[in-house]
């Protein structure tokens, strides 16, 4: 039992020991271990300050080269700007001094112009004396022969007297007497004179009153003919046009009245009539038939019949628009009717409906130029070739069928005999009347209404300004007013202003020499003087 405790107590002591031994050596081991890992952990703070150090040395380094090539950078920059300011100095003093040279250089020359102004004026000066004391000698000399005639005025006064038998107050009231007498007579003369003058005149003022109409008034002009083209896309649709066995061209010519004319003229079909209204339904008949594709006689028909509704209705809308734009009122429906009719139609190859609201207008100018009622002027000028549209009796000649018309519908009877009367076919009765045919002959015969070819007309005015410029001294010259008016700028320093007169006749001279016109041509040489100068 006791050996048994004891052997138990060893054991726990060897236990105890071994235990004790055991833990010793495990925690030399763990501080062997610690001690390592902190030498270890030394040598890598040591490692990594060398590296930081060895990192910061070449951060400084690099600071000191980027520093350094920042300097220099600034440093080139600098040199450059100054480089740059300095040129742009060099240059602005080379300007300033260029301008202060230039400038001494005119002050050098007005100065000398100066000394010669002075020079002349100082010799201008002594002449002036020289003809100043020349003057006053001529004066005294002059005082002495007019008292020496006052001397022997009174006595040839005083001998005429003795003569006479008269004395001077008596002489002086025969005198003026006779002198009364022969006053009456010339004045007599002279209003005989003015009445034949006015008479002679009276043209002259006519004439102005009717030029100042045409040149307040400015139109465009159209010229007509028997022949309109319909532009088709191609060549394609002659054959519908035409129809198997021509069905289809028949039958819009007879629903038309107009000849269709489909030849080898490419990309157009030829429409020929003398009535432009016919024309004018066959082409938008035509039109709308070859948009819709259907072309037959029965859809011929019925197109021309829409079409001819709406030319209808289209004539009564230009009849009224005529008559609003020009401001004449209370006109009777047939006769609006009639005034859109005439805008498919021409006289002369003038078209109608122009030449008459070109003739109202020249109307209202003339009568408010003679103060004459404009409103009643304008309305026989938009009448005066309403005859030319009605279609009835058609052996009277338009003028008098105008008449007829007016009459029917109500019209003032000045408007009816200014209507009838502008071809002479009657009496004039009213002073309307000649201006109405007045203003027809001014709308014909304006330059390119009638017949005549616009390259011609052109041409015409070219060669007038050509001939005007082939004179000495002349460096412009312009035709205005449709050739009526040339206008010729010379140069004021090789023409006079005598010779200006002399070189306005020359030209029209020249122009009835070489050319044709029509009226006459007014030439008008400008000389003008022109001082121009730079401050």
């Amino acid at each position: 039992m006791g050996e048994s405790i004891m052997i138990l107590l060893i054991a726990v002591i060897a236990a105890l020991g071994a235990g004790l031994f055991i833990g010793f050596y495990l925690s030399k081991r763990n501080v062997d271990d610690q001690e390592k890992q902190l030498e270890n952990r030394e040598k890598a703070i040591s490692q990594r300050e060398a590296a930081m150090e060895a990192k910061a040395e070449m951060v400084i380094k690099d600071a000191k080269s980027q520093a350094e090539a920042i300097k220099k950078e600034r440093i080139y920059e600098a040199k450059e700007k100054f480089l740059k300011l300095k040129s742009e100095f060099e240059e602005e003093s080379n300007r300033k001094k260029n301008i202060l040279l230039s400038n001494e250089n005119k002050l050098k020359q007005r100065e000398v112009r100066l000394n010669e102004q002075a020079e002349k004026l100082r010799k201008q000066e002594s002449g002036l004396k020289e003809k100043e004391e020349t003057i006053e000698t001529q004066l005294e000399l002059t005082r002495k022969k007019q008292s020496e005639l006052e001397r022997v005025r009174q006595q040839q006064v005083a001998i005429l007297e003795k003569v006479s038998g008269l004395s001077a107050d008596e002489a002086r009231q025969q005198l003026m007497k006779s002198l009364e007498d022969e006053a009456h007579t010339q004045a007599t003369a002279l209003i005989k004179n003015i009445i034949e003058e006015a008479k002679l005149t009276a043209t002259k003022e006519a004439k102005k009153v009717v030029i100042e109409t045409i040149q307040r008034t400015a139109t465009e002009h159209a010229v007509e003919n028997c022949v309109s083209i319909f532009n088709i896309e191609s060549d394609d649709v002659k054959g519908k046009v035409i129809g198997r066995e021509g069905r289809n061209i028949r039958a819009l010519e007879a629903s038309t009245g107009v000849e269709i004319i489909v030849d080898d003229t490419p990309e157009a079909i030829i429409i020929s009539g003398f009535d432009p209204v016919r024309r004018e339904i066959a082409r938008l008949s035509l039109h709308r038939l070859v948009l819709d594709g259907r072309i037959h006689p029965a859809r011929i028909e019925e197109v021309v019949a829409k079409t001819t509704k709406n030319i209808e209705e289209e004539i009564v809308e230009i009849g009224e628009r005529t008559v609003i734009d020009l401001g004449i009122h209370g006109l009777h429906p047939e006769l609006i009717r009639m005034i859109g009719r005439m805008r498919y139609r021409s006289s002369y190859g003038q078209n109608l409906l122009q030449h008459s609201r070109e003739v109202a207008n020249l109307c209202a100018t003339m009568a408010s130029e003679l103060g004459i009622s404009p409103k009643l002027a304008k309305r026989a000028g938009l009448l005066h070739d309403i005859g030319k549209v009605w279609p009835d009796e058609p052996e009277l000649p338009h003028a008098l069928l105008g008449m007829k018309l007016t009459e029917k519908y109500g019209e003032h009877p000045d408007v009816c005999n200014a209507v009838g009367a502008h071809h002479d076919e009657i009496e004039m009765t009213s002073i309307i009347s000649p201006i109405v045919q007045s203003c027809d002959a001014i709308s014909g015969a304006r330059p390119g209404a009638r017949r005549e070819i616009v390259d011609s007309y052109i041409q015409r005015l070219k060669d007038l300004e050509a001939l005007g410029l082939d004179f000495q001294g002349v460096s412009k010259c312009y035709a205005i007013q449709a050739g009526r008016e040339l206008r010729v700028i010379v140069d004021a320093e090789s023409v006079t202003d005598e010779q200006a007169g002399t070189l306005s006749f020359d030209i029209s001279r020249k122009i009835e020499k070489d050319m044709q016109y029509p009226g006459q041509v007014k030439v008008t040489v400008i000389r003008e003087m022109r001082a121009v100068n730079y401050a």
